[in-house]
């Protein structure tokens, strides 16, 4: 069958919190659906050599021409990364650059649904990155129906030297003389309002894909609730338009 909704996760960890949350959204779509772990694939940043301009092709050979074709497919996705050293992970990092290869002239990601799952162990790192990504996908052109912000977990809690290790992170986040265990890991599951908002985001993206109408009227209403990101898009444009008038008068003179 045709695939209806890619989901992607760029976190490394076996069956994640990231991982589980983006698949809640597919599953609750209702829709055709296939999950990528991105640490099972090779691929890099972009190389801007600028090879993809006339045919929307990377040229590079790793495995991102093959998982572009099923972004092209899907008529939506599903994007999940987390928050190492409080930046945006390498693999969500490295995909998101080459998707620009599906940008020029034709613009293949345009009004395609898009939600984004966002990992981490900081609210202010965790919202600095939600919108960094989501920024991404509008200028892409794509519509961005939900941005869901996950409480996640320091690896010292299971690397199996948290208790001791002098620079573990336990102390900071337990208090002096907490011993590092798995039964302090928080669940995905366990953020009922999160979990609430997953399944709200998939069963809408699955009635936007499967009726034109709600599709249209859902689009209106999400993109006035995002109304958030338009000071950021509307300050950038301006600085580019800036930028540009003063070298075409440095041309001139």
């Amino acid at each position: 069958m045709t695939l209806q909704i890619l989901g992607i996760s760029g976190s490394p960890i076996k069956n994640s919190n990231t991982d589980r949350l983006v698949k809640a959204i597919l599953e609750a779509s209702g829709l055709e659906y296939e999950f990528v772990k991105l640490s099972a694939k090779k691929i890099g940043p972009c190389r801007a050599c600028k090879q993809c301009v006339e045919d929307n092709i990377c040229k590079t050979k790793d495995d991102f021409p093959a998982l572009a074709k099923k972004v092209k497919e899907a008529k939506a996705f599903v994007i999940g990364g987390y928050t190492p050293y409080g930046i945006l992970d390498s693999f969500t990092k490295a995909f998101l650059e080459r998707l620009w290869s599906m940008r020029h002239v034709r613009g293949l990601n345009r009004r395609k649904l898009a939600a984004t799952v966002i990992t981490g162990i900081s609210p202010f790192n965790v919202n600095l990155t939600s919108l960094q990504v989501g920024r991404e996908l509008l200028l892409e052109r794509m519509v961005l129906i939900g941005q869901l912000k996950v409480e996640g977990n320091i690896p010292c809690l299971t690397c199996g030297n948290g208790t001791d290790c002098r620079m573990s992170g336990v102390p900071d986040l337990f208090g002096e003389g907490a011993v590092a265990s798995a039964d302090k890991c928080i669940r995905v599951e366990d953020q009922t309002k999160l979990w609430d908002k997953a399944q709200r985001v998939g069963q809408d993206i699955g009635d936007m894909v499967r009726d034109d109408k709600t599709r249209h009227r859902m689009t209106r209403k999400r993109m006035r609730n995002l109304g958030w990101l338009t000071p950021f898009l509307l300050m950038e444009n301006f600085m580019l338009a800036r930028r540009r008038r003063k070298n075409i008068r440095r041309v001139k003179v």
